[in-house]
């Protein structure tokens, strides 16, 4: 799971503890310099809900069945619609009988957050399976709780899934060196994460042009996102989830989503402070955000 050097950044580490302090709501933070090893962390090993970010080990799930020839990245899968979750996903409005390559569901898992191809994905990946290479790689915490042997109590507490701040940020850095699964699936992961659709929570701070991975959960009392940001001086990567919301409305200025706003606009000027970029006036008119 990443470099074992814990060197802590002591000024980051003050500058995100000034940010969280009068936050109405449990929140947990992991920064980490990979070019340096050194963080930053706030109850980083503290259990969260990850709402839709437990796509990211679903993601892992297929790409390991597909390693093991079991299932391949083109395979036409047959959409009936007593899948469908949500009419305001695409694949969800896909007529029934319909066929579609596993590579677009598995895209639309990640970009866009479709949740009715997420948990089509489950069924194929597994959620026993999907624990199982979780634990058998060092992750402690981090669990598909839905459909899944054993996970009933812990589904009513946290829902769909659950991680810590660590943990998440950890399968990023993993991803983006190569080291799950394969290299070959690692890359295409990656790529996968790196087309992200809902762009105007932490990826809304960081330049258009600086590629980063994300990956975001949202339900109403948590918000949460991970990013690992391919920085010109240094990637960092940066985890965010929040838990018991006081604000759970689904507008923009939500305060578990300012917060990740905040936290990106502090790292992205915290690893480049040359930089003197900021959003745009008028960005509000054309960004996206969560919606339930």
């Amino acid at each position: 799971m990443g470099s074992a050097q814990t060197r802590t950044d002591k000024k980051l580490q003050t500058a995100l503890e000034a940010l969280v302090k009068n936050f109405h709501g449990d929140v947990g933070i992991y920064v980490k310099n990979l070019k340096t090893g050194s963080i930053a962390a706030i109850h980083a090993n503290t259990i969260f809900p990850t709402a839709s970010m437990i796509k990211v080990p679903i993601m892992i799930g297929i790409a390991d069945k597909i390693e093991r020839g079991e299932l391949h990245y083109n395979d036409k899968l047959l959409y009936r619609d007593s899948l469908s979750y949500n009419k305001d996903d695409i694949i969800g409005c896909l007529a029934d009988s319909t066929f579609i390559d596993l590579s677009k569901v598995q895209l639309l898992s990640i970009t866009t957050s479709d949740n009715t191809a997420s948990l089509w994905l489950q069924q194929l990946a597994g959620s026993d399976n999907i624990n199982n290479w979780l634990a058998a790689h060092g992750y402690e915490h981090t669990r598909v709780n839905s459909h899944a042997t054993g996970r009933e109590q812990y589904r009513e507490k946290y829902g769909w899934g659950q991680s810590t701040p660590r943990e998440m940020a950890g399968l990023f850095e993993q991803i983006r060196n190569g080291h799950v699964v394969s290299p070959a699936a690692s890359e295409r992961m990656y790529r996968n994460l790196i087309r992200i659709y809902w762009d105007g929570i932490a990826l809304s701070q960081i330049p258009p042009y600086i590629q980063a991975a994300s990956k975001q959960g949202a339900i109403n009392a948590s918000r949460s996102e991970t990013v690992l940001v391919n920085a010109p001086h240094g990637d960092y990567v940066f985890s965010v989830i929040t838990k018991n919301l006081q604000d759970q409305s689904w507008h923009a200025a939500n305060e578990g989503w300012q917060l990740i706003r905040d936290v990106s606009a502090l790292l992205w000027h915290y690893f480049e402070p040359d930089s003197n970029w900021k959003p745009s006036a008028g960005m509000e008119k054309f960004s996206v955000y969560d919606v339930p």
